[in-house]
């Protein structure tokens, strides 16, 4: 079993930054691939960014590359997603996902979820 608690979620004007982080516990946390995935009102839960176990080869929606980083410190049981240039789109609420089962884009495919932060952008 794996718990994640989600955190660093606010309100930010556009063009600033916020860190999210997601705290796991449990022993096997740097053997599951992590994700971020987002939810506005009224629409999906969409994909933003996954990184590997191991924390190499992140991925991430089009939606928000060249503006997001996903990191993970396996000694910390932490994954955090760094939003920089951020957008009134990007409002929604942020929630960390893991995987056992390698990165993927699928929310499906994640089978543990935090509690969700809300970001909120201004414009």
């Amino acid at each position: 079993q794996v718990q994640l608690v989600d955190s660093g979620g606010g309100l930010v004007q556009a063009g600033g930054s916020l860190r999210l982080s997601c705290a796991a516990s449990g022993r096997t946390f740097s053997s599951y691939a992590m994700g971020w995935f987002r939810q506005a009102p009224g629409k999906e839960r969409e994909f933003v960014a996954a990184i590997s176990w191991s924390g190499g080869n992140p991925i991430y929606a089009d939606s928000v590359k060249g503006r997001f980083t996903i990191s993970r410190d396996n000694a910390k049981n932490t994954v955090y997603l760094q939003m920089n240039s951020l957008k009134p789109e990007d409002t929604a609420v942020y929630y960390c996902a893991c995987t056992p089962r390698g990165i993927s884009t699928s929310r499906y495919e994640y089978g543990y979820w935090g509690q969700g932060t809300q970001v909120t952008v201004s414009s």
